[in-house]
This record gives structure tokens, sequence and C-alpha cells, in this order.
């Protein structure tokens, strides 16, 4: 009886993350891309897309840094951001590859489209994939460089 128990409160648990995760698993990615396209238009920011999963650990750390912290700021200020859920790479695959992002390199992986949805940057070799160890300043550092490229 205990362990049926303690199965089921870490279930509840596992439940609660995935629902508060900073992937929103039910989205329908494209119709968030295409919503945030039409806001960069009036807005003149490019979109940047994070690809990751609410069980991804460095996807949390990526997602936090956005949040708080010296990058969150500077994402702000160059990015309209849109969060795309890849399950267990299982889901919304088809929107990375249409932007040239390959996921069997990691996650996060990012993309950056032009208002007018042509890409200006994306990873193309899991440079975000280590985000719990790149820390506060690696990950400013990077989207820093990011976010001076031509645009």
């Amino acid at each position: 009886m205990r362990s049926l128990v303690a199965t089921l409160l870490l279930v509840a648990s596992a439940l609660a993350t995935a629902a508060t995760g900073p992937y929103d698993e039910a989205a329908d990615a494209k119709a968030q891309v295409s919503a945030a396209l039409a806001q960069a238009t009036q807005s003149r920011l490019p979109v940047l897309v994070v690809f990751g999963a609410n069980w991804c650990p460095d996807c949390k750390v990526l997602d936090l840094a956005f949040k708080s912290g010296p990058s969150a700021p500077l994402i702000d200020r160059h990015f309209k951001v849109v969060k795309v859920d890849v399950g267990r790479f299982d889901k919304n695959v088809d929107v990375a590859q249409a932007y040239g992002v390959p996921l069997n390199k990691g996650i996060p992986a990012v993309v950056v489209l032009s208002p007018q949805g042509q890409v200006l940057y994306a990873t193309q070799a899991g440079e975000l994939a280590d985000a719990r160890r790149m820390g506060d300043q690696g990950i400013y550092d990077f989207f820093a460089k990011v976010a001076a490229q031509p645009r």
C-alpha cells in the first residue's frame, strides 16, 4: 500500500511540474510563431523561438535566465520570445526542421526570425544544450552576440 501511495505522489508531482513548466505542452506552435511574427512586424523586434521541453534541466535554466539575471533585460529589449515544446523529440520537430534547427544536437535550441519570418540565426551545434554549465554570464554572452548580429 505504501508503494502505491508513493507512486501516486510521484506521478502527481511529475504532472504538477509538467503543468507549471516553461513550455506549454498543449500549445499550437505554428500558431504561436505566426502570432509572434505578426506582433514583431509592429514592434520591429526579431522573434526568438526557443525549442525545449519541461523535462529538460537545461531548458529550465535557460527559461530562468530569461526571467531574471543579466539576460532578462537583454532578451526583453531585443526579442519577442516564443517557447515551443518538443516533448520527447516527438512534437513540433517539423517546426524546428522548417527553420533549420537540428534538435538532435540538443535542447534548448533557438532560431531568430526577422519580422518577415526569415531565419537570421539558428543554433546548429547544441550551443545552448549545456545551459547549466554556461551559467548566467555564458547565457548572457551568447545572446548578446546573437542580438548584435546584423538584421
